[in-house]
């Protein structure tokens, strides 16, 4: 074992490619134990309450707390991280811990104010989003939100420190993490009074033990977790700069979701509950990809922009691209080929029924033309984000969203509800090849600059 062990450092540690790949292989194979887990804990959801009201109504209260979480949460990430690097590379480790102190408390303050006004203001937008839901149902929807909206706050602190822990490094533990949450909440889910409430419970319980599993790996590098303020200084300047781009981006790519689940609540009863399970199976083979190269690759790529190795981020750039279609194309073919086959297998038991397969079977096809592009453009994203070139992403957010809401409708028109699923696939195919364009765009400036 200890051999094994040797060879796989040696095999993994000789340049910064191959430290990418170990990287992304230990994040991958953590995160599908993980996904292994949550495709359990969705068996059980089919099995208990299939496509009912019960389910839409859950998917619609998590819809606008998980768009916050995504929208501030992943913007203080995107924001923060390239610069923590390289801060901790050239001013020292105090410096970066005062800057990781900084944002901590810039997180907590926004987010803080920004589950309040959402729990406030639901009245006002829930009927809206929900707009073909019965007053029982929609009653529900807001019981359901209030019960979620802690995992705001709670999921902003563990996406910051699973960042920190993955910019030093650290990638196991933030891959292994997420477990916490569906395990917990299959256990409640058996938990008969508790209904759909289970989901809300597993779902805040399972953050808030991530939470302590990230804080005690992170004290144990060192790093204080209490925040203190040490003022605004050129490092939290440039995080502030950065992240401005990066919230309205993310605003205007997370509305993205929101549409869809809106529009599919205009849809036939069932229909957010359709869309959700036919997304369920794609979402694993797009989740471990880019949850490993993109967990692997930011600590890397923001190291070479630091030190201006453009042609490295290059070879890099190039080499995953070949990998990536190499791998994700078969597996698409692989997924359309065998849809139905997959859903019957997977969910059709209990309250899911044979109607429900051929329904869901169709979405999960429509769904699956975007895996190649999908893992491609978040490996872009994550290049432009190390580059700290938000404002690209900030563009590419509003073409996606106007192209998306377009699509939609037509295809909706077409198909139902899989034309939702198709539209996605269409946005992400223009949304590479414009983030593509632009990438190699600002490594040719940026190489032009340095020579």
């Amino acid at each position: 074992m200890q051999r094994l062990l040797n060879s796989w450092t040696k095999l993994t540690s000789t340049s910064v490619n191959r430290k990418i790949f170990g990287a992304a292989v230990v994040v991958a194979g953590l995160t599908a134990f993980v996904k292994v887990a949550s495709v359990g804990k969705e068996l059980v959801v089919a099995w208990r309450f299939g496509t009912g009201d019960a389910v839409d109504a859950f998917l619609i209260a998590l819809l606008v707390p998980a768009f916050v979480i995504n929208v501030v949460a992943g913007s203080f990430n995107a924001a923060l991280i390239p610069t923590y690097i390289q801060v901790r590379e050239q001013q020292g480790k105090q410096a970066a811990q005062q800057l990781f102190s900084g944002t901590m408390i810039w997180s907590f303050g926004l987010l803080g104010i920004t589950t309040l006004l959402m729990v406030v203001t639901a009245p006002i937008y829930l009927p809206w989003i929900a707009a073909g839901f019965d007053p029982e149902k929609l009653r529900l929807t807001f019981h359901l939100l209030w019960a979620i909206a802690p995992i705001v706050l709670f999921s902003s602190v563990v996406a910051i420190w699973g960042a920190v822990l993955n910019a030093g490094e650290r990638f196991a533990l933030a891959a292994l993490a997420p477990i916490a949450t569906p395990a917990i909440t299959i256990v409640f889910l058996f938990i008969k009074p508790w209904g759909i409430f289970a989901l809300a419970a597993g779902l805040v319980a399972g953050t808030v033990i991530e939470i302590v599993l990230l804080g005690l790996t992170l004290r144990k590098q060192g790093i204080f977790l209490l925040p203190k303020w040490y003022g605004i200084n050129p490092p939290m300047r440039q995080v502030a700069h950065q992240c401005v781009p990066a919230l309205i981006g993310a605003f205007i790519m997370c509305s993205a979701t929101l549409v869809d689940q809106a529009m599919a609540a205009m849809l036939a009863p069932g229909s957010v509950a359709s869309l959700n399970y036919g997304n369920r199976v794609i979402a694993f083979p797009i989740t471990l990809a880019t949850t490993a190269l993109s967990t692997a690759v930011i600590p890397y790529f923001s190291k070479m922009v630091a030190c201006n190795e453009w042609a490295g981020v290059r070879r890099t750039l190039n080499r995953y691209m070949w990998l990536i279609f190499a791998v994700a194309l078969p597996l698409t073919a692989l997924l359309l080929l065998s849809s139905e086959l997959i859903v019957q297998i997977l969910f059709q038991r209990g309250s899911f029924t044979s109607e429900d397969t051929q329904i869901v079977a169709q979405i999960q096809s429509l769904y699956a033309l975007q895996i190649p592009f999908y893992i491609a453009d978040i490996f872009v994203v994550k290049l432009i984000t190390s580059m700290r070139l938000n404002h690209i992403l900030m563009w590419v957010s509003v073409f996606n969203l106007l192209i998306n809401i377009s699509l939609n409708y037509l295809f909706m028109q077409w198909i139902g509800v899989g034309g939702i699923a198709l539209s996605t696939s269409f946005v992400y195919l223009f949304s590479f090849l414009y983030l593509i364009f632009f990438a190699n765009k600002n490594l040719k400036i940026f190489a032009e600059q340095c020579n």
